[in-house]
């Protein structure tokens, strides 16, 4: 019984630690409200959808002590996929910057700092791909995050699915920190 309750006790102290590490990092935006409704800038332009596909401008503070770069995604759980829907995976964006401006997403990445990689979202490709949910459906959720990492890079091949880049987010994270948008039509 010692034991087991032991180690219960450690987990929860280290998940408190953990979470108190990150907790005065948060992102924002001077677009994007929490909770509020995506503008047709941020909806994509294709699969019946006719939207601008603009990332928005996003800025962080108050990243974790050891930061050596951040990432940034956008996810729809609502996605009626089984997994959900990747909308933008940004990786390897330096330690020095914090934020993003309008457009940063763009398929060539030309907004984004040096050394900042766009891994592949579930479109198909790199770059931001804006909401589009199936018209009819309820609105869906857009989570915004930003990952303060303690590694400098993130070693993944090219066309890494977001899975893995997700995985390997989650296995180099200091702390995280997120808001959410919703869309449908």
């Amino acid at each position: 019984m010692f034991k087991k309750t032991s180690i219960t006790f450690g987990i929860v102290l280290l998940a408190s630690v953990t979470v108190a590490h990150a907790a005065g990092f948060k992102l924002s935006s001077p677009t994007i409200k929490p909770n509020s409704k995506l503008t047709s800038k941020q909806v994509f332009n294709g699969f019946g959808c006719s939207g601008e596909n603009l990332s928005p401008a996003l800025a962080w503070s108050g990243a974790p002590k050891g930061t050596k770069s951040f990432a940034v995604t956008v996810y729809d759980p609502d996605a009626p996929t089984g997994s959900g829907w990747w909308h933008w995976v940004v990786y390897n964006i330096p330690a020095s910057v914090t934020s993003l401006p309008e457009a940063a997403g763009d398929a060539a990445g030309s907004k984004l700092p040096e050394g900042a990689v766009q891994g592949r979202t579930d479109y198909g490709a790199p770059g931001f791909g804006g909401a589009c949910p199936p018209k009819g459906d309820k609105p869906h959720r857009y989570i915004f995050t930003v990952y303060a990492l303690k590694v400098d890079k993130l070693e993944l091949p090219k066309e890494a699915s977001p899975a893995m880049i997700g995985f390997m987010l989650k296995s180099n994270q200091l702390g995280s920190a997120s808001f959410t948008a919703k869309y449908g039509r």
